[in-house]
């Protein structure tokens, strides 16, 4: 069975020719500069000292004082009681202790704790990923003229 997937056969309804494949040089014009191929870097001799890697090993580029920032800088504004008297984190603290009184039953799916835990966490990740954006920007010079 798996020889006549691998053999080449003919379409039907194309009056029985078989499909070749296309031919580049038909498909050039005179009007569109000749591109240069890309070297893929995996297969560059000696490239990443004889490893194939597609990124920087140190990619991340972590640093704690955008994590320690990040989360202060999340922290300050999502304390601020500016929902019905009560903080974001107020709000979502309080509904895990609501959600922990009643342990091996879960949330119910209509808790709003579910409501304070994505909001809570969205801003945070915003916050740390604008963080990283920045500290590393102004770090590296990225904003200069």
């Amino acid at each position: 069975m798996a020889a006549t997937f691998a053999t080449p056969s003919t379409v039907v309804g194309l009056g029985g020719s078989s499909v070749s494949p296309i031919n580049t040089k038909a498909l050039s014009s005179s009007f569109l500069k000749p591109t240069a191929r890309a070297k893929n870097p995996l297969r560059v001799a000696g490239a990443s000292g004889g490893r194939f890697t597609c990124f920087e090993s140190n990619w991340l580029r972590r640093d704690l004082n955008v994590v320690g920032f990040g989360l202060i800088g999340w922290l300050a504004p999502s304390s601020i009681p500016a929902i019905n008297g009560k903080s974001l984190t107020g709000l979502f603290f309080e509904s895990i202790g609501t959600e922990l009184a009643h342990f091996p039953t879960p949330p119910a799916l209509t808790s709003q704790f579910w409501l304070w835990l994505v909001t809570w966490h969205l801003g945070l990740f915003i916050c740390l990923t604008f963080g990283q954006i920045g500290f590393k920007g102004m770090t590296e010079d990225y904003f200069q003229k």
